[in-house]
C-alpha cells in the first residue's frame, strides 16, 4: 500500500474518531494494567463487567495483595483463565511494591519482567498511559493490517514493525486504538461489514463482502 493511501486512511479515522481510547474502564495506571492482564483471551466487555465490582474494593497493589490470590479469583472468576491470571497478577503486585513504590513502570522492559505482562500488554501501557507512539497487535489488529495491506506479516512483531514503519509519525499515537476498534466492529473476522467502511475505497481486501459489489 503507498504512502498516500496509508495517510489517507488515518485521515478518515481520525476525522470519524479524533480522540479514541480504549474500550476497557480505569481510573488510574494500575487499573488500566490490571484490566490488559485480564483481557488476554477475554472481551473487554467481560473484563469491565468483572473490574467494576473489583476496582471500588482494590485498586492498589496494597489492597490487590491484601486480597489474595483466593479473594481476587472470586471477582474474575467469568474470565477466561483466571486461575493463572489471578496468580499473575498477585505476584505484580509484590513486584509493583517492592521494586516500583507501586508505581506502574513506564519503559518496555520493566513492564515485561511483571508476570502476566507481554510485549502487547506493555505496549498498551505505554501507549495510553505514557502517550508513547507505539502499537499494540492484538488480533484485531493482526487481522485488519494484514487484510486490508497496511502490513503483511506472519507473527505480531512482524506487523507491528511494519506498521511502525508504514503510518506516518502524526497518526502512530491513536492508531492502535483506531485499528482495534475497526477491527472489532466493522473489518469483522468472519464477514466483515465492508457497505459499512469508511476506508472500503482504499482497502486491499480481494474479497470484499456481497453486499459492497451491489452498492
Amino acid at each position: 500500500m503507498n504512502p498516500k493511501t496509508i495517510r489517507e486512511i488515518f485521515l478518515r479515522f481520525r476525522k470519524a474518531n479524533p480522540h479514541p481510547t480504549t474500550e476497557l474502564q480505569y481510573h488510574n495506571h494500575f487499573e488500566l494494567l490490571i484490566a490488559v492482564i485480564l483481557s488476554a483471551q477475554a472481551t473487554d466487555k467481560s473484563v469491565n463487567k468483572a473490574t467494576e465490582q473489583l476496582f471500588p474494593v482494590a485498586n492498589t497493589p496494597e489492597k490487590l495483595l491484601k486480597l489474595g490470590e483466593v479473594g481476587l479469583k472470586k471477582y474474575i472468576k467469568t474470565i477466561g483463565l483466571y486461575t493463572a491470571k489471578a496468580k499473575n497478577i498477585i505476584t505484580t503486585c509484590r513486584i509493583l511494591i517492592a521494586r516500583y513504590h507501586s508505581n506502574v513502570p513506564r519503559h518496555r522492559d520493566d513492564l515485561e519482567s511483571l508476570p502476566g505482562v507481554g510485549r502487547k500488554t506493555a505496549n498498551v501501557i505505554l501507549n495510553t498511559c505514557f502517550g508513547e507512539p507505539v502499537i499494540a497487535v492484538d488480533t484485531h489488529i493482526f487481522r485488519v493490517a494484514n487484510r486490508i495491506g497496511l502490513a503483511h506479516g506472519k507473527t505480531p512483531l512482524e506487523v507491528e514493525k511494519q506498521l511502525m514503519q508504514n503510518i506516518p509519525d502524526e497518526f502512530k499515537h491513536d492508531a492502535h486504538h483506531w485499528l482495534v476498534l475497526h477491527g472489532r466492529y466493522v473489518c469483522v473476522a468472519r464477514k466483515p461489514r465492508c457497505p459499512e467502511c469508511i476506508i472500503r475505497d482504499l482497502c486491499e481486501y480481494p474479497d470484499k463482502t456481497r453486499a459492497m459489489a451491489e452498492t
